[in-house]
C-alpha cells in the first residue's frame, strides 16, 4: 500500500512470471524487489539481482538479446522461465509465512503450466522451501546451503543462495558460485535437446 501511495507510476502489483511457456528450466526467486519487479512488473528487472541472474542465464543459453533492466528491452528467455515464491513485494523484503502460504497456489499452478519442465533452480531458502511444498513434498529440515541438488521424481531441484546485492557484496555468493549452479542446471537438461 505504501508503494502505491508513494509511487503510483510503478507496477505495484503481483509480478507475473517471465519467460518461455515451453521452458524446461524454472528459476524461483523470493519475491518482487521493491525497486525491481514491484517497480517494473518483470521479475528481477530493475535491481542488481537481475543483472547477475539474466547475465548468467544468457551465458548458459537460456536468454537472448541485451538485458537493459527495463521490461521493454527486448530481452527474451529461451527454454527458461523466472517466477517468485511470493508474488507481491513484502515489507522489508521478508515475506511472512501467511504470504508464502497464500502465494503457494500460484507457484503450484506455474509449475503445472510448464509441461516440459524438468529442472528448477531455487534462489534462497524461502524459495527452496516453497518449491518443495508447491510440489506436495515436505522440505528437508534445515537450510539447504548453496549448490544442493534434489531429485524429485520428474524434476531436479538445485538450490542457490539468492543473487541479492547483500549476498554478493558480502561475498556469500560470488558470480562464479552462481554460475556453477546454472552450469549444473544446464548439464541436467543437456545442451542439444532444447
Amino acid at each position: 500500500m505504501e508503494n502505491r501511495t508513494d509511487h503510483p507510476e510503478w507496477f505495484n502489483g503481483p509480478a507475473p512470471s517471465f519467460g518461455d511457456p515451453d521452458a524446461r528450466l524454472l528459476v524461483v526467486g523470493l519475491a518482487p524487489g521493491r525497486q525491481g519487479a514491484n517497480r517494473t512488473g518483470r521479475p528481477f528487472t530493475g535491481d542488481y539481482a537481475g543483472v547477475l541472474l539474466y547475465e548468467t542465464l544468457a551465458r548458459f543459453g537460456f536468454a537472448r538479446g541485451s538485458y537493459q533492466a527495463r521490461p521493454d528491452d527486448g530481452f527474451e528467455l529461451v527454454d527458461a522461465m523466472v517466477t517468485n515464491a511470493v508474488r507481491c513485494a513484502p515489507p522489508q523484503n521478508k515475506p511472512l509465512p501467511a504470504e508464502e502460504t497464500t502465494c503457494r497456489a500460484f507457484l503450484t499452478a506455474r509449475v503445472a503450466a510448464l509441461p516440459k519442465l524438468r529442472t528448477i533452480v531455487a534462489l534462497g531458502d524461502v524459495s527452496r522451501r516453497n518449491v518443495f511444498r508447491a510440489l506436495g513434498l515436505k522440505p528437508p529440515a534445515g537450510a539447504a546451503g548453496h549448490g544442493a541438488r534434489y531429485d524429485l521424481g520428474r524434476y531436479t531441484l538445485f538450490s542457490s543462495y539468492h543473487c541479492s546485492r547483500l549476498n554478493t557484496n558480502t561475498g556469500r555468493l560470488t558470480p562464479q558460485m552462481f554460475r556453477e549452479v546454472f552450469a549444473a542446471a544446464r548439464d541436467s537438461l543437456g545442451r542439444d535437446d532444447a
